[in-house]
């Protein structure tokens, strides 16, 4: 898999123009949704080396990273004379680049692309790394292709134009990343107030759990070990996001996997003897920010069925998870039974209130 240029960018339009011109093109698209045209696009659009770029805007938020927006990017880049010269910008959040990614990956059997996530979540998760996809079948990210962007331009000045819940998204893949790191980045964000924000405090923390991820995928960029770690949350997560988006009440991916933490905490101290001072500390930290995420004793069925449809299962019936016995000490391809992931959920019942 190809590396990515990670920029943290000091001048967006001399960043930008770099990257676009590393990149040999005869034309250059522009990606974004409802949101990021009229917040984000005005930005770059006024920068003379894009004065020619054709803007493809589609719906926003995660109910459109489908396979008919996909079609629609697809159509577009071909209608609009499109090559496989060509270069797509990702200007948006985690399903902008997710879907984008997927459809430079795949257009004319692969196009070029520049990443600009302009959500907090967006810049320490989705858009660094290589996965790219769409949601389908009712399930999140079950179809895409590791395919990184040339470059990935992180310009925290987006954030200031960020809804607060958003901006706690996002957050929640950092806190993550503290926890699979080291104590101090952990304790740095678990310290952190999020009622009013320091940016550029976040900025520094937001460079900090780039560099994580970073590390990680440089190691093992296919998925077939450590990279394992970056999941962790995500388990228990992606089940809370699929049940909230088949009920018809959707909640943003971080709430999801701040709500999976919880769960991978607690299993982590039974397994594998997490501290429970930390455990405490950091649910405490979740539970002051994020709330709780809505079902009953009834629901756990239809929850531990999305685990059991998890791509990283390996045998029929029993869950794979990341867990850590310490902040940093990470334990790749554990597993739970459907026993033990009724355990997990009754302490999240009974904790978050």
């Amino acid at each position: 898999m190809n590396t990515q240029e990670v920029v943290i960018c000091s001048q967006l339009e001399n960043d930008l123009r770099k990257a676009v011109t590393k990149s040999e093109h005869d034309k250059v698209f522009i990606l974004t949704d409802e949101h990021t045209h009229l917040f984000c696009f005005p930005v770059i659009k006024k920068f003379p080396f894009l004065k020619d770029a054709v803007e493809i805007c589609i719906g926003v938020e995660d109910v459109h990273k489908n396979l008919e927006t996909l079609a629609y990017v697809w159509t577009q880049l071909g209608t609009k004379g499109a090559t496989r010269r060509s270069l797509l910008v990702n200007l948006g959040g985690g399903m902008v680049t997710d879907l984008g990614g997927f459809a430079a990956a795949t257009f004319k059997r692969g196009i070029a692309a520049v990443n600009i996530p302009t959500t907090l979540l967006g810049m320490v998760d989705a858009s660094v790394g290589g996965k790219t996809g769409i949601n389908f079948n009712g399930l999140k990210n079950e179809i895409g292709a590791f395919a990184p962007a040339e470059s990935v331009l992180i310009d925290c000045g987006f954030l200031k134009s960020l809804d607060h819940e958003n901006l706690l998204s996002g957050y929640a893949e950092m806190l993550k990343h503290g926890l699979i790191s080291n104590i101090r980045h952990w304790s740095e964000l678990v310290g952190f107030n999020m009622d009013t924000i320091d940016y550029a405090r976040l900025q520094k923390l937001v460079g900090e759990s780039i560099a994580v991820k970073e590390r990680i995928v440089a190691q093992d960029p296919f998925e077939k070990g450590i990279r394992k770690a970056l999941n962790f949350g995500h388990t228990v997560g992606h089940a809370f996001e699929s049940f909230a988006m088949e009920s018809g009440n959707p909640i943003l991916h971080g709430y999801a996997v701040a709500a999976g933490m919880v769960c991978e905490l607690y299993y982590s101290h039974l397994r594998m003897d997490f501290p429970k001072d930390k455990l405490r500390q950091t649910v405490r930290f979740i539970k002051e920010n994020y709330g709780r995420v809505a079902f009953t004793c009834e629901d756990y069925g239809r929850l531990y069925a999305f685990m059991c449809h998890d791509k990283k299962n390996s045998a029929e019936g029993l869950v794979n998870f990341t867990l850590i016995s310490e902040v940093g000490d990470i334990h790749i391809n554990q597993t739970a039974s459907q026993d033990d992931v009724y355990d997990m959920l009754d302490f999240y019942s009974e904790t978050m209130g």
